[in-house]
């Protein structure tokens, strides 16, 4: 009997334990189960690009020095604080001189050559109302740059010239000299003929848009220019054009000037011409009535987007403060030399 009961608490006890065994075995299953899927919510992140990860170093390229900086014309001592190397100033009527600085500099001019290239177009006698088509020898294959006046374009002569004066567009400027009794090697030497005949001893071309940094002159022989483009009624008007709107094709595209102060209105300017290459610098020359006289300014190799319009205002103030009116027809009373007037 005691054998009998011994044996049958031992089968309870055996089967109690199984049922533990099998209980705990679920719950560590159950528990195993979870546990992995946490540790992986935990530790796994979504992957993201590498743009998003990681920003990619933008390693800015150095400008270019332009001529005037390599030439160290803007250590001039400058009371102005002139952004120009270069500085003209001349009474249009008397010639007289009221500001010079480093004048001597023969320097890249950039698209003040469209004033010369205008000005050969309209002494050539070319019918102004003659169709003229922009093909791909117009495009810029020296700088890049790109232009609305896309190949096919077809405006007339002096549509062309008014978008060269007034927007500096290349391509019109290209088109003007290549449709020249003998093509452009013909209209490049016109314009440098036409130099010698202004006495501009210091000037060279070698195409008509500016583009290249062979194109150069000096500040005297620029306010030579202007002198002599601003007798041209034509020239006038079209680069003081605040804005046209131009027929391209079935869109009617609106040109605006180059030029910040014809924008303005608060100048009175007779002629005026802008200009920009990394080599040359923001060029401006221009005729403007300033305390009732005539003056002609030449601004070259200008640092900064806007620094040639502030030299501008600079300019007119100083002679506005100092006198520029000159009183009694006498001397000038604002006179100023920087560096070498050459």
């Amino acid at each position: 009997m005691l054998g009998a009961a011994a044996g049958s608490m031992i089968a309870v006890m055996l089967a109690l334990a199984s049922q533990g065994a099998q209980a705990a075995s679920t719950a560590t299953g159950k528990s195993a189960g979870k546990a992995p899927t946490k540790a992986v919510a935990k530790n796994v992140r979504k992957a993201r690009p590498a743009s998003v990860m990681r920003k990619a170093a933008v390693v800015a390229t150095p400008a270019s020095p332009t001529f005037g900086q390599m030439y160290g014309l803007h250590s001039v001592d400058d009371p102005l604080d002139l952004k120009s190397s270069v500085a003209l100033v001349m009474d249009q009527d008397t010639n007289e001189i009221l500001l010079s600085k480093n004048t001597q500099a023969v320097l890249p001019i950039a698209s003040i050559t469209k004033l010369m290239t205008a000005l050969v177009i309209v002494e050539g006698g070319q019918s102004l109302d003659e169709k003229i088509t922009i093909t791909d020898e117009d495009r810029d294959t020296e700088k890049g740059t790109g232009s609305r006046l896309a190949p096919g374009t077809t405006l007339t002569r002096s549509e062309m010239l008014h978008l060269a004066l007034m927007s500096s567009e290349n391509r019109a400027a290209n088109a003007l000299g290549r449709n020249y009794p003998g093509g452009l090697t013909a209209f490049v030497a016109a314009m440098n003929q036409k130099a010698q005949a202004l006495g501009m001893s210091d000037t060279h071309y070698v195409e008509p848009t500016g583009l290249s940094s062979r194109n150069q002159s000096s500040a005297k022989d620029l306010a030579a220019l202007v002198k002599v483009a601003h007798e041209v009624p034509l020239l006038r008007e079209y680069s003081t054009t605040p804005d046209a709107t131009v027929a391209l094709g079935r869109r009617q595209v609106a040109f605006h000037n180059t030029n910040g102060l014809v924008r303005s209105g608060s100048w009175d300017i007779g002629i005026q011409k802008t200009g920009f290459i990394n080599e040359a610098g923001r060029c401006l020359v221009m005729q403007a009535s300033l305390a009732g006289r005539k003056l002609i300014m030449v601004l070259l190799d200008s640092t900064g987007k806007y620094s040639r319009i502030g030299d501008a205002e600079r300019i007119r103030k100083w002679l506005t403060n100092t006198g520029v009116s000159n009183p009694g027809g006498g001397q000038p009373q604002a006179q100023m030399t920087l560096g070498k007037a050459g």
